[in-house]
């Protein structure tokens, strides 16, 4: 099937999620969609929370009372509406990937949309995460009082408090998966242990896989392209050249900035095998590892050639890149969709670490920045990373803040417009 990285064809997976509030689902479920949808599979995600908000907006625990008939009706009525949504979405979008995110707790509620799945010839895979540490609950919570919509404008310390009567509500009814006729895996304590249970087909095995590397508990990634590069500066592409002086300057001030925002924190800093990235990353006080997957993307025939050169000797090239970024091959080299499949290793270690910086080169930082912040592939070939600016990453569970830093030393831009001609008129 064109356009996977790996073969998906005649495949339906429903992701169903399982687990008490505050176990990191929502976070699982985003994060599951945005890793098949860098890897070009389509996948959505339908929380049940967001149907329930349409009707009732800030409910109180009691709402979520296993003796309350009308909670209880009007969450069955969300649960269908976004049931009938996902359906229509694998018919008319040929989606691949849903993932039901909501906390269907107990077994009756399992088997009602395991019915509806083998119905329509959906495979089901319950993904369980199951969790009994006070301090990542804890952290959760506080976590979902500050960003769940369910609690905006709302006192912090009675929004957590209600949020744990929530909880209580839902623990009388819990149901743990055991029924090993089922297809699922069961992350225990956020993956301190994983329980597998009949994956059926590759793209489950991907998923899983994906899921064992995961852990929820809060870090930062921190990304920086390398300082300038005397290629930079004449407008070259690919190579590996030397930092020019200004980027020599801001290897010099990197310490200082990343200090200001990572504070006391441990921290690994990952660079690629070329020089720049690793003058760059000279006077940082953390350890540093090499990886040859963060090199930039290859220009083949191009490298060395400024954008011009490139336009005059090859115009068909420079015109087929410019209509389709992601999947353009240079002559001999690579496309954004090759390095999007070289990093994916990278990204896997990157969700099992903590605390991390990455300095590498344009291309690289836009599919890993694509990844974090769930851009369409058409997009990432084309956003603005600029040369000395301090990028920080925060995942949270209902999306990824960003903060810029920018380094007070001018550099050359290296952003070219879709369509613009780099030949003099």
């Amino acid at each position: 099937m064109g356009g996977y990285s790996f073969h998906v064809e005649n495949v339906q997976i429903c992701v169903i999620m399982v687990g008490l509030p505050a176990r990191g689902k929502s976070l699982i479920a985003q994060k599951i969609v945005r890793y098949l949808t860098w890897l070009s599979v389509p996948a959505k995600c339908f929380n049940v929370g967001n149907y329930r908000r349409i009707e009732t907006a800030q409910p109180t625990a009691d709402f979520f009372d296993v003796n309350n008939p009308e909670g209880e009706r009007l969450r069955k009525i969300a649960a269908e509406a976004a049931i009938t949504d996902m359906f229509r979405w694998y018919e008319e979008d040929k989606g691949v990937v849903a993932i039901l995110d909501a906390t269907n707790t107990t077994k009756a509620r399992r088997d009602w949309v395991l019915d509806l799945c083998r119905r329509r010839s959906v495979e089901p895979l319950f993904v369980e995460s199951w969790c009994d540490d006070e301090d990542l609950i804890m952290q959760n919570i506080i976590d979902v009082k500050t960003t769940s919509p369910d609690y905006v404008g709302q006192d912090p310390e009675q929004a957590a408090l209600d949020f744990r009567n929530r909880i209580r509500n839902y623990e009388k009814v819990y149901e743990t998966i055991d029924d090993t006729d089922l297809t699922y895996v069961k992350l225990i304590n956020v993956g301190s242990q994983v329980i597998i249970n009949r994956i059926q087909s590759y793209l489950e095995s991907r998923i899983v896989y994906y899921l064992m590397n995961l852990h929820i508990k809060p870090r930062c990634i921190w990304l920086s392209r390398h300082g300038e590069s005397m290629f930079n500066v004449d407008g070259k592409i690919g190579g590996d050249s030397d930092l020019s002086p200004r980027g020599r300057e801001y290897a010099r001030q990197l310490p200082a900035i990343t200090r200001k925002s990572v504070g006391d924190q441990p921290l690994t800093v990952w660079t690629s095998t070329l020089k720049r990235t690793q003058q760059t990353a000279k006077y940082l006080p953390y350890r540093q590892l090499t990886w040859k997957a963060l090199d930039e993307l290859d220009g083949g025939q191009c490298d060395g050639l400024t954008y011009e050169e490139i336009e005059c000797r090859y115009p068909e090239d420079f015109a087929a890149r410019d209509e389709n970024k992601y999947e353009y091959r240079y002559p001999g080299g690579e496309s954004y969709r090759d390095v999007v499949i070289r990093l994916e290793p990278i990204i896997m270690e990157l969700e099992r670490q903590e605390n991390i910086m990455i300095v590498t080169h344009q291309a690289v930082l836009r599919c890993i920045y694509a990844y974090f912040m769930n851009v369409p592939q058409d997009q990432s070939p084309w956003m603005e990373v600029p040369l000395h600016t301090l990028i920080k990453l925060e995942p949270k569970a209902y999306g990824t803040e960003v903060t810029r830093m920018k380094a007070d030393i001018p550099a050359v831009s290296t952003y070219r417009e879709k369509g613009q001609s780099t030949l003099k008129k």
